[in-house]
């Protein structure tokens, strides 16, 4: 990931896409008054099965029946419109699963990383929910709300205190986007816990709708050390989100009980010593990031903010050196 390609035809055309879906169905915006036709999706989440829906989803996106997986990609294709330019794979009916579509990889070179070490790299495609600073141990939500540090990342009391005071950001990638999650900045995996939770939507009306969202759906928490640096990100589940898996451990969900657990990673895994861009993660549909950093250690760029439509390898920010 060290090589560009040029702009091109099919960029302008997602990124015309992306800044549409931004503007009309971004997770977190300004607020205005819900249609009866959200609120009515809004309160059938509190009653659905959501984990069994996510479970049928699960099921159904790795079938490897050529005319069901066709069927499902082609009817993505033409209602999500995604742009396969720079995949390594352009045709859509190759892959032998949606999932395998979806969850699709780049082409060498696609994406470039910042030429100095100390930027930051968006870990995703996909739009700015919201970034800034956590105030003490609130979160920005949405407009108007907010959530725990301590009740993101399920009370662990050594992470919650590293990171109070400190930096966030939360991206939404949309069902079109690449699904692949890459290192912001180098780090050494140290813990990784599953947290169970609801599996709400977080499209912009239930985020501004349903208190404390990222800190009850389900998630997965990846916490990072690089020298006296340390950062964590979590990967949140959604309603219809069937997997959350990293090359360490595997499909962490579905599949284990849900409770509250650290996860090692598995046998045979590759080096939890992991460089700016490496991938650390995959969902399969849509679903948010949240990056955690502590105070006093990066800085946003001034362009990283709410509805800002970004690209995995792009710059977002920059550490902050500390004076010896």
């Amino acid at each position: 990931m060290t090589a560009k390609t040029p702009p091109s035809v099919a960029d302008a055309r997602a990124a015309n896409q992306t800044a549409h879906f931004a503007a009309s169905t971004a997770p977190v915006g300004e607020t205005e008054s819900l249609s009866s036709g959200n609120r009515l999706f809004i309160a059938l989440q509190h009653v659905i099965p959501q984990h069994g829906i996510s479970r049928l989803v699960h099921a159904a996106t790795r079938s490897r029946a050529p005319w069901f997986k066709n069927l499902l990609v082609s009817t993505f294709m033409r209602g999500f419109r995604p742009d396969l330019s720079d995949a390594l794979e352009t045709d859509p009916l190759a892959y032998e699963s949606f999932n395998a579509f979806f969850t699709r990889a780049l082409q060498p070179g696609a994406r470039a990383l910042p030429a100095d070490p100390d930027q930051l790299a968006c870990p995703v495609d996909g739009t700015v929910s919201q970034a800034g600073r956590i105030e003490e141990d609130g979160i920005l939500q949405a407009k108007g709300r907010q959530y725990s540090l301590a009740a993101l990342l399920a009370d662990r009391r050594d992470w919650v205190a590293r990171f109070r005071g400190g930096h966030f950001a939360t991206i939404y990638l949309a069902p079109y986007n690449y699904h692949r999650i890459h290192m912001a900045t180098a780090g050494t995996l140290r813990e990784t816990w599953y947290v169970p939770g609801r599996l709400f939507s977080v499209n912009r009306a239930t985020v501004a709708s349903v208190g404390s969202l990222f800190a009850r759906n389900e998630r997965v928490i990846c916490c990072f050390e690089q020298e006296d640096l340390s950062h964590a990100l979590v990967m949140v589940g959604a309603l219809n989100v069937g997997s959350i898996e990293t090359p360490w451990h595997g499909e962490i969900t579905p599949g284990r009980p849900r409770s509250l657990c650290r996860v090692p990673p598995r046998p045979g895994a590759p080096s939890v010593v992991v460089a700016r861009g490496d991938e650390l993660g995959r969902f399969n549909m849509g679903s948010t990031v949240i990056l955690l950093f502590p105070p006093g250690r990066i800085e946003w760029q001034a362009d990283f903010q709410p509805g800002r439509v970004v690209r995995m390898g792009e710059p977002i920010g920059r550490l902050l050196r500390q004076r010896g």
